[in-house]
């Protein structure tokens, strides 16, 4: 025999410890799986890929705008640093084999202070430049939180576009350059097929230089 349904309480009536418990148990799982449920294909929906190329584009300029100010102060600091030092030309400074900026000199030879300062000051706008672009990604970064998410997962689903269509670096020339290999100049989806169709191109040129 089936049982019958139970019957609905009374206007009034007092639920049991166990009976509430269940309720605020149901609306806990009903509420959750609502939540996943509107947020299930949200990253995909909500970010084309004509919006993402215009975000990646956008963020391009934000790390080049940044390197500008950043080479500028890396310049003046290092222009007062070192302007500020007391210089004895008739003392060069000795350098050793080790430093980079001068390697062609034995570790006996001294360097005039003006040159030396002068490519100390060159070197510091450089830091500037290396460091412009991962400060203006950073700022990038902290005005787009909420889209974060939905970003990062295009620019993996881009990368492996990348990787899969453009060419092989070792059959490049003087007269045959590798066109874009990291994809860095794409900002639209016009961009996009043209970067494809200069692929193309490099594969071409490469394989009649080999028939030659």
């Amino acid at each position: 025999m089936l049982s019958s349904p139970p019957r609905p309480l009374p206007l009034g009536a007092r639920l049991t410890g166990s009976a509430l418990s269940f309720r605020r148990t149901t609306f806990v799982i009903r509420y959750q799986s609502t939540k996943q449920s509107a947020m299930s294909g949200l990253p995909r929906a909500a970010l084309s890929w004509e919006k993402y190329l215009a975000i990646r584009k956008q963020k391009r300029k934000w790390e080049v705008t940044m390197t500008v100010p950043c080479v500028i102060l890396g310049l003046v600091g290092g222009a007062s640093y070192f302007g500020s030092l007391e210089v004895d030309p008739t003392k060069p400074i000795f350098v050793r084999l080790y430093l980079v900026l001068m390697a062609c000199l034995t570790p006996r030879q001294g360097v005039d202070p003006m040159i030396f300062f002068g490519g100390a000051t060159l070197g510091t706008a450089g830091l500037g430049y290396l460091l412009g672009p991962i400060i203006g990604s950073q700022l990038w970064r902290t005005t787009h939180r909420r889209t974060l998410a939905l970003i990062e997962a295009k620019d993996r689903e881009f990368h492996a576009h990348i990787v899969k269509n453009r060419v092989d670096p070792t059959a490049q020339s003087a007269t045959n350059p590798v066109p874009d290999f990291y994809g860095e100049k794409i900002g639209s989806l016009r961009d996009y097929r043209q970067w494809l169709r200069d692929q193309a191109k490099y594969k071409r040129k490469a394989r009649w230089t080999e028939d030659e």
